[in-house]
């Protein structure tokens, strides 16, 4: 088995879906991650904040600077995480797939380095 890192995709620009929507679009999560958890699959997933919450640390003369929000800016901005584990790149994507109908955001599917345990 391969550790997989699905990463959702989120806009900058747009108007965020309305309480009913997103109120589905957790429902169409729940499910999906139930699916994973029945599968085998599930390790991890939840979502983030926006990157204005985010705090940056970076290396800097022997010290490391703090700064607040991103360093660049960007027209995406990850949204949320889920890592999974299936046997082979097809087997992630499928669960990319999945993963992608129940956001409606784009999902990139990315392997980890090394092999999961079992």
């Amino acid at each position: 088995m391969q550790y997989y890192l699905l990463s959702v995709i989120t806009p900058t620009e747009g108007t965020p879906p309305g309480p009913e929507a997103m109120a589905e679009i957790v429902r169409n999560l729940d499910t999906f991650h139930a699916e994973l958890r029945e599968a085998g699959a599930w390790v991890f997933a939840g979502g983030l904040h926006g990157p204005e919450t985010a705090t940056v640390l970076r290396p800097a003369d022997g010290d490391v600077l703090i700064t607040d929000g991103p360093y660049a800016e960007g027209k995406e901005y990850l949204g949320g995480i889920c890592l999974i584990k299936a046997a082979d790149l097809d087997a992630a994507l499928e669960w990319g797939k999945r993963a992608t109908w129940a956001t409606t955001l784009p999902i990139e599917v990315r392997p980890f380095m090394h092999q999961a345990d079992g």
